[in-house]
C-alpha cells in the first residue's frame, strides 16, 4: 500500500492527450507554485506514478491508449492513495456518480475554466494536510462498536470479520463521518472540496444509501447513519481510535 504523498509538497501530475491543454495546464499550475509533470497516455501515467511521489493527478478520461476510469480502478486497487481529479466531456449525472464510486476525488467537466480546476486543487490539498481535529496523530483504526476502519489500508472490517468492500467514495464519506461522531453534518461539510455544487447534486445522496446499505447488510443498526431532515447527517455511535 502506497503512502500518501503530502498534496502540498508533491507532484501535481496533469495526463491528458491534448498537448495544448497538457501544456497550457502545466504551466498555470507552476505559476501558482505547484510542482508539475505531464503525461498523454497510460503508460506515462504509469511510470510517472512508479518514479514520483504523485500527490494528485489530474486525469482525463479519453486515453489513446486506455479508459481513464478503468486506470483509476486500477490504481486505487494496487494502492495509490493520492488525489485524483477527472477531467471529461461526459457531463451526466450517472458519470459523474460512476467516477467518484471508481475512485476519483472530485470530477470536472469540459470545457473548463483552469480557475475552478485550481480552486479544486487547493481544497483538496486543504482537506488532505490537515488532520480532523477529533483525530490523534500516528493512530490506524478508528473504531465504533465491534467495528474497525482501517484508515490507512482503507479497508472496513465488520464486527464478525469479514471486510466490507467500500468504494473510495464511500471510504471518504465514512471517514469523515467517524472523525465527526454524533454531529450533524451538511453536504457541504461532508465534501467540502464540492461546497459550491454539491446541494443540488444528487451523487452525495446515492453515496450515502450506498454506504448505508453495505453497512446494514454487514450487520450494522439502521440508525447508524441516519437523515435529519433540510440539516444533512448523523453518525450515530462514539468513535475511539489506536
Amino acid at each position: 500500500m502506497q503512502d500518501m504523498p503530502d498534496p502540498a509538497n508533491a507532484l501535481i501530475l496533469v495526463a491528458d492527450d491534448d498537448e495544448d491543454i497538457r501544456e497550457m495546464m502545466a504551466s498555470r499550475f507552476v505559476r501558482e507554485g505547484f510542482a508539475v509533470r505531464t503525461a498523454g497516455n497510460v503508460a506515462e501515467i504509469r511510470q510517472a506514478v512508479s518514479e514520483d511521489a504523485i500527490g494528485i493527478i489530474i486525469l482525463d478520461l479519453n486515453l489513446p491508449d486506455g479508459d481513464g476510469l478503468s486506470l483509476c480502478t486500477q490504481l486505487r486497487a494496487e494502492g495509490y492513495a493520492g488525489v485524483i481529479i477527472m477531467v471529461t466531456a461526459r457531463d451526466s449525472t450517472v458519470d459523474r456518480v460512476l467516477g467518484l464510486e471508481l475512485g476519483a476525488d472530485d470530477y470536472v467537466t469540459k470545457p473548463f475554466d483552469f480557475r475552478e480546476v485550481l480552486a479544486r486543487v487547493r481544497k483538496l490539498v486543504q482537506r488532505f494536510s490537515t488532520l480532523p481535529s477529533g483525530r490523534p496523530r500516528n493512530v490506524r483504526f478508528a473504531i465504533f462498536g465491534d467495528w474497525r476502519l482501517d484508515l490507512i489500508g482503507r479497508r472496513l472490517i465488520a464486527a464478525d470479520g469479514r471486510l466490507v468492500i467500500l468504494s473510495s467514495a464511500e471510504f471518504r464519506l465514512l471517514e469523515r463521518f467517524v472523525d465527526n461522531p454524533n454531529r450533524v453534518l451538511s453536504k457541504e461539510a461532508l465534501l467540502p472540496e464540492r461546497k459550491a455544487t454539491v446541494a443540488v447534486d444528487r451523487s452525495i445522496v446515492l453515496q450515502i444509501s450506498r454506504l448505508r446499505q453495505k453497512l446494514v447488510a454487514a450487520g450494522a443498526d439502521e440508525g447508524l447513519i441516519f437523515t435529519m431532515r433540510n440539516e444533512g447527517y448523523v453518525f450515530a455511535t462514539t468513535v475511539r481510535f489506536e
